[in-house]
């Protein structure tokens, strides 16, 4: 290759070829990123000719660098001239396809994949087909777990002679004597099934289904699970029963928890493809072993789908199978030993009462969210409170105020605080549900209580609350109903309760507006500037330099500049500080 001061058009590819050989991995990296600009500065001619060779014969570098290179390969097409000349890639890409590093390899396929839609049906019988052949009959495994990625992509654009032979290959890597190929071959099985024939789906694909479903390995056979759901949605129902669910049966009771966890999670997508019938007699009491699982992550996964396999349910019989079938299970798994079960059933068990109907929710369910809602994990009880406008929807509120509320008070007045916390965080949603008369009746008295709590954080928390309430229900309603309780705290005997109020009132005055804000709040703030504490004291020029951009420039210079300079010769050097502060942020000097 001719240097930088030979001929001036080489000089891009010999800095390349330089970077490339650098000992600095950043520079090799950084180079192979610039790929597509120096392909450009070539041309299509030497692309082919100079730089895809010269890249294929370097492919033993850092994984980083080969996984840069496999990505750029894959956006190539244009620059080595096309379609017609998209075969050229395939070389780099064969040998990064081969790589030790999955993350490589699995890169390089999807570039191969990529690419493979470019080529036209000859080409693909010509050079892609055979690369594949080459990959999936490798002797390393790396080669073989790579050819599986890519059977679907070209098999449904070749002759009848080469699918023959692309069935064949992928058969042999289904029982290949490496778990990692059988693993890739049982991932793909669902993806090459959809391109398939009907009667190679029936007379290839269910063979190796039930086989890889039965094999030694947990990770192969639960990869299988996944496949189920494709091939169940192929073939016609009649077939389902003899061809796909003894497989799954043996799967749904599989001895491996992985395999039975990745049944449960994938339920209400199988449930989907088997059908109404399938599922009233065999899917249901596969459901109740799920949930009856000894290990929890199963339970978990499965409580996760109670709802949407409910809602699922075919209409005709839907409430005698959840009464008679489910809701037994769902009750066992309320005061299951594990947390994550709980946490999972509890947050799509409210669903249920839109599925059962207001008489089986308050006479079922109701009992169970209580029990929930009283749950020493706090996961189960937020999940139920998050959930609650969907009940509400269903029994009305009065009757879930009968119910559920005293639960959501006992909480609001738990000894712990961060329980206490937890619940202030909902009381805006819960407001939202409920509604303001409800509110005020029932919840109103507990939010101003907060504002007193002996601990800071439960204090802090009541004050941004409030913010969210009067967004909610509006200023007027705030004036009424929050602003007199607020300002009465300002006479309050213990100074931390009088600093409450200044808190409340930098959150409030944004959203109660300027009328408010002047009127009512500014002239309780004023009054206390004359605290006996400092602490008070210089809260109040932190809270007159908060509420300044609300109030009026009047109001500013008549009433709030004078009370600023008075304390700004406070002999406390906080009160001090702050109120000179305030007087320069809101420009007063």
């Amino acid at each position: 290759m001719a240097g930088a001061d030979g001929d001036d058009s080489l000089y891009p590819i010999a800095v390349l070829i330089d970077e490339l050989r650098n000992e600095d991995v950043q520079l090799r990296l950084n180079s192979i990123k610039k790929l597509s600009t120096i392909a450009l500065a070539l041309g299509v001619e030497r692309t082919r000719t100079e730089l895809l060779p010269f890249l294929t014969d370097t492919i033993y570098d850092e994984d980083e660098v080969l996984l840069a290179l496999a990505e750029q390969l894959g956006n190539f097409t244009m620059l080595v001239g096309g379609p017609e000349y998209v075969h050229c890639l395939l070389p780099p890409l064969e040998s990064l396809a081969t790589v030790e590093e999955t993350v490589v390899r699995d890169k390089a396929v999807e570039s191969l994949r990529k690419i493979s839609q470019e080529h036209s049906p000859v080409d693909l019988e010509v050079h892609f087909e055979p690369l594949v052949k080459r990959l999936a009959s490798g002797d390393w495994f790396t080669s073989r777990t790579s050819a599986c990625g890519l059977f679907s992509v070209c098999y449904p654009r070749v002759s009848s002679t080469v699918k023959a032979e692309i069935r064949q290959h992928f058969r042999t890597l289904c029982s290949d004597d490496t778990p990692m190929v059988r693993r890739a071959a049982a991932s793909k099985l669902g993806e090459f099934a959809k391109v398939l024939e009907l009667e190679y789906v029936k007379s290839d694909i269910i063979s190796l289904f039930t086989a890889l479903a039965s094999d030694e390995q947990d990770s192969v056979r639960l990869l299988a699970v996944e496949a189920c759901v494709s091939i169940a949605t192929l073939l016609p129902q009649e077939d389902l029963e003899a061809l796909v669910m003894p497989t799954l049966r043996q799967a749904a009771e599989d001895k491996s928890w992985r395999v039975r966890y990745m049944v449960a999670d994938k339920f209400s997508e199988l449930q989907t493809a088997v059908g109404p019938e399938i599922t009233k007699n065999d899917l249901v009491p596969a459901f109740q072993n799920l949930l009856k699982d000894c290990e929890a992550e199963v339970r978990a996964a499965a409580a996760n789908k109670v709802k949407e396999f409910c809602e699922n349910l075919p209409e005709d019989g839907r409430e005698t199978i959840i009464m008679t079938h489910l809701l037994p299970c769902v009750k066992e798994l309320v005061t299951d030993t594990n947390q994550h079960v709980k946490s999972a059933l509890a947050s799509v068990i409210m669903g249920l009462s839109t599925i059962l109907g207001k008489d089986n929710t308050v006479e079922h369910l109701l009992p169970l969210f209580l029990a929930q809602l009283k749950d020493e994990c706090p996961e189960v009880r937020l999940n139920i409170i998050s959930n609650l406008d969907c009940v509400n929807e269903v029994i009305g509120i009065r009757q879930l105020s009968q119910s559920l509320l005293p639960a959501i008070v006992e909480l609001a007045e738990d000894a712990k605080w961060r329980v206490r916390l937890a619940i202030i965080e909902y009381m805006p949603l819960l407001a939202g549900q409920l509604g303001v008369e409800f509110f005020d009746e029932k919840l109103n008295s507990l939010c101003m209580a907060w504002l007193v709590d002996h601990v800071y954080a439960i204090r802090e928390a009541a004050t941004t609350n409030l913010k969210k309430l009067v967004e909610k229900f509006g200023p007027e309603w705030a004036q009424n109903t929050i602003v007199p309780k607020v300002l009465g705290m300002a006479h309050d005997p213990n100074y931390l309760h009088r600093m409450t109020t200044l808190f409340c009132v930098n959150s409030l005055s944004e959203v109660c507006g300027q009328d408010i804000t002047t009127k009512h709040m500014l002239p309780v703030v004023l009054k206390m500037a004359v605290d006996q504490v400092a602490n008070v004291r210089f809260n109040v020029a932190k809270c007159l330099q908060k509420i300044g951009p609300v109030l009026d420039s009047n109001s500013l210079q008549t009433e709030v500049k004078p009370v600023l300079e008075k304390l700004a010769t406070d002999q406390d050097m906080d009160v001090k500080y702050f109120a000179l502060e305030a007087i320069s942020v809101l420009v007063l000097a």
